[in-house]
Order: C-alpha cells, then structure tokens, then sequence
C-alpha cells in the first residue's frame, strides 16, 4: 500500500497540482494586496473617502462606531463592505486567470490536419481512396486524383 502511495503522489499530474496550489496562493496574496492597497483607496476616494471594508449593517440593536467595535462586542453584522471588497478580489483574479489562459491558448501550436486519403464518390458519396478509378459502392467510372 505504501508502494502504491508514492507511485500516486509523485505522479506527474499529482505533483503539477501541488505546484499549481502553491503558486496559487501566493498569486492570492498578490492580487489581494493590488485590491486592497492599490485599487480600492482610490475607488474609496471616488466614492467620498470611503473604506469599503468599514462597511456593515448591525443586526444586534446597538450603536457600534466601526466594524471593529461591533465585532469586539460579538454583535451580530452583516459585512457587506468586505464582501465588495472580495467581490473586486474574485473579479481581477478572474480575469487575470483569463488573460493567462487566453496567452497559454495563443502559444499553443495547433497542428496541422493530416493530408485527406480518401476523397467521396461523386455518384453515391460513399468515401473512395484518391487513387481510385472505380467506386467500390456504386461501381462507377471516376477520375483518380493526386495524393497530397
């Protein structure tokens, strides 16, 4: 079972996976970061000086200044201003995974389709070999062609 282990784990799928979980998360902090201290103070200005990540509703009745306050309280909130705040986070880190996958897609070389063996008969459409003189459905007369 131990044998059947290690074969498993160090499969190649298995082990690009793990790289691609780590470079992940470190990609996560990245973007996290580009939202939170490059994109979003500005869009907080446009929007009057506001951090979206201070917004929330308080369900528990009391008045509580920040969201800090009310959670230190265990009061019940909605936070939706963290929620627009990993809403932008999903939406850049969609479509940077986007921009990569359309790139990887652009590189690939697609391959060209193997040359054609086999044309159709013009009398009953069966598939006939190029080089055919009679059609081995219909049995007619046709014209050979060149391969390639």
């Amino acid at each position: 079972m131990l044998k059947e282990f290690r074969e498993f784990a160090l499969k190649g799928n298995v082990i690009d996976l793990a790289v691609g979980i780590i470079i992940g998360a470190a990609f996560n902090k990245v973007v996290q970061s580009l939202v939170n201290d490059i994109i979003m103070p500005p869009v907080g200005l446009l929007v009057g000086k506001m951090d979206f990540s201070s917004l929330f509703v308080n369900l528990s009745g009391k008045s509580y200044e920040t969201l800090a306050e009310a959670k230190k309280a265990s009061a019940a909130t909605i936070n939706y201003g963290l929620f627009i705040n990993n809403l932008v986070d999903f939406t850049i880190m969609a479509f940077v995974v986007f921009l990569m996958v359309k790139q990887i897609n652009r590189l690939r070389r697609e391959e060209a389709p193997a040359p054609s063996t086999t044309r159709d008969c013009p009398f009953c459409l069966s598939a006939i070999p190029l080089a055919a003189t009679r059609c081995s459905h219909c049995t007619s007369t046709v014209e050979p062609q060149k391969q390639g």
